[in-house]
């Protein structure tokens, strides 16, 4: 018999969805057990089979998740996921594991399995393979979750309470993507290898520098600044190379 943790996922947004189940996949303790696009298929489902643990959404059509929440056995825990942040405390309220907002890390939603074990008294869960690790993210813009392939990623740009992603696309025409979040939480969901912070505002892909200097480096004939409190570390990398 498996001694893995039965969960699944209620989403209304198939994109949303196939997101967690990929970050489910390589958590080796836990068991992806179902799919649902909304609460009366999860209701359903859970009466039927045995589950351990729900990745809930909160805005969903006729009913919304924290409803759902409230109507399921206590022994099932819920960690919520979600596009809004104003459902956090009513949330919390009904003692969730966590809450996640979207676009969800891997990073961030390890971090929530890791709670659930914690509470229950269980073991911190291992990675199934290092090997397995996305090559691509899913970000916000206009609307839309957008895949984007960490190759295709030139460099990082930030505004305030927003960032750039200069990509270079199949046709290797530049294109930028705008996305609500901050530099410091899409940096965290990079691989560290493969990019480097240089300046408070601007992230790089390492394998598309064309030149560097100790102020600046270039990349697709753009020169990005290097802040001096950054510079020690960013030449210090860049020397091995």
């Amino acid at each position: 018999m498996s001694n893995k943790v039965k969960c699944i996922i209620v989403d209304d947004e198939s994109v949303a969805r196939d997101i967690i189940a990929s970050h489910i996949s390589k958590i080796s303790a836990l068991e992806l057990v179902a799919m649902c696009k909304n609460a009366i298929e999860a209701f359903n489902y859970i009466n039927n089979h045995k589950v351990d643990l729900i990745f809930l959404d909160i805005n969903m059509p006729e009913i919304s998740g924290i409803a759902f929440a409230k109507s399921i056995n206590t022994n099932i825990k819920v960690i919520f996921t979600t596009a809004y942040r104003d459902y956090a405390v009513e949330g919390f309220d009904l003692q969730a594991v966590d809450y996640l907002l979207k676009p969800i890390s891997f990073e961030r939603l390890f971090k929530a399995v890791n709670r659930y074990f914690e509470i229950n008294t269980f073991r911190v869960v291992e990675i199934a393979s290092s090997n397995d690790t996305n090559d691509f993210i899913f970000v916000r813009s206009n609307r839309r979750m957008v895949k984007i392939e960490f190759s295709t990623i030139l460099y990082i740009e930030s505004f305030s309470d927003y960032i750039k992603i200069h990509i270079k696309n199949q046709s290797s025409k530049s294109e930028t993507i705008v996305t609500r979040e901050t530099i410091s939480a899409i940096e965290a969901k990079l691989p560290q290898h493969q990019f480097l912070r240089i300046h408070r505002s601007f992230i790089i892909n390492l394998s598309k520098i064309e030149s560097f200097t100790n102020e600046e480096v270039t990349i697709h004939r753009n020169a990005l600044p290097i802040s001096r409190s950054y510079k020690k570390e960013v030449l210090n990398h860049l020397e091995k190379y």
